[in-house]
């Protein structure tokens, strides 16, 4: 059995046993020196959980008990979900957290570069840009904020297609006017207003409810968010359009995280580079999947004429978000994907 099929074979253990298994520690251990709660925003049984409850797991023990982490997920079903769990890891009441770049902005506005329409063309080239220089400047952006970013902590999440509940997308006229659900960053509600869609914030753990009631007709996102959270009971089309790639930073309160001794950050950072190096590999897998177990669900798929998109966008689009990213971030980017806009 490789670590794929082993994977996916843990993923479908509920959310009580894992955090449960990442709580305990052996008679061996000595009691907890510090305690922290990690939050995500996906369900138990996603291509974030099990990965993130291994690698705690694994710092527990490298560390004699005295770091132990919890990973909640779905961030624990605080009102507010991501936007909340955000303010919560800057004042310190949550020492860990994993966040796409799109709410990441919220308060470090650069951040959202990582979603940049179009910017990349594969999993690969996205990895090598935020693990190399602009992810360093990602991180000092972050630490001015009172956030620790880890550097090798970017989780996969992907890239982004829309799913509808009526009709296909065919090219970008077809947006006109369509409700879609976006999360709460200011990219995102930019791009679909540019393509003449009304984008309605909705948070992760509602977006089920609100494509049911019909209160949006569409969602965008990467084809494991549609399996995790069974999109596919509320959606019908699905239109490969790669518009966007999101990910998730693994990110640290500061002050938390420089109260650590080295030896145990040390432990920590060698095992984020592991665990996430696997998470990449097993969601970019599953992404590739998707496609032929969500036909089998009865999703029906497409390939949108992205052109038009682009089109659309035009310059203007590119030009505002560079002045708001700025010249440093976006030179970096452009070092590594070629001119923009």
């Amino acid at each position: 059995m490789d670590r794929h099929d082993s994977m996916r074979r843990k993923l479908v253990l509920g959310a009580a046993g894992v955090v449960a298994a990442c709580a305990v520690p052996s008679g061996r251990e000595r009691s907890p020196q510090w305690q922290a709660k990690q939050f995500h925003n996906q369900p138990a049984q996603s291509h974030q959980q099990q990965f993130l409850v291994d690698l705690w797991e694994q710092v527990r023990k490298e560390t004699d008990g005295r770091l132990a982490v919890v990973v909640y997920p779905q961030n624990s079903n605080i009102p507010g979900s991501d936007p909340a769990a955000l303010d919560m890891l800057q004042s310190g009441e949550l020492e860990f957290f994993t966040l796409m770049g799109g709410i990441l902005g919220r308060k470090v506005p650069v951040a959202e570069i990582q979603g940049l329409p179009f910017a990349f063309t594969s999993h690969v080239q996205v990895h090598r840009v935020n693990d190399g220089a602009l992810g360093e400047y990602l991180g000092r952006e972050c630490v001015a904020k009172g956030i620790y970013r880890f550097q090798y902590g970017l989780l996969e999440n992907g890239f982004r297609h829309i799913s509808m509940v009526e009709r296909p997308v065919r090219t970008a006229d077809d947006l006109r006017g369509v409700k879609i659900r976006v999360p709460d960053g200011n990219m995102f509600r930019d791009l679909f207003a540019s393509l003449e869609a009304q984008p309605v914030t909705v948070n992760i753990r509602d977006l089920y409810d609100a494509l049911k009631a019909r209160r949006v007709d569409a969602q965008e996102n990467p084809l494991v968010i549609t399996e995790v959270n069974k999109l596919y009971e509320v959606t019908r089309y699905i239109s490969i359009t790669n518009h966007m790639w999101s990910g998730f930073n693994l990110l640290a309160n500061l002050k938390f995280w420089e109260g650590l001794p080295s030896d145990v950050q040390d432990v920590v950072q060698r095992n984020v580079k592991k665990y996430v190096a696997e998470q990449r590999a097993y969601t970019d897998n599953l992404n590739r999947e998707l496609e032929t177990t969500l036909a089998a669900r009865g999703m029906v798929f497409n390939t949108a004429d992205v052109t038009t998109f682009r089109q659309k966008l035009g310059g203007g689009f590119y030009q505002r978000w560079k002045g708001q990213l700025g010249a440093t971030a976006w030179s970096l980017l452009e070092e590594q994907v070629g001119r923009l806009g």
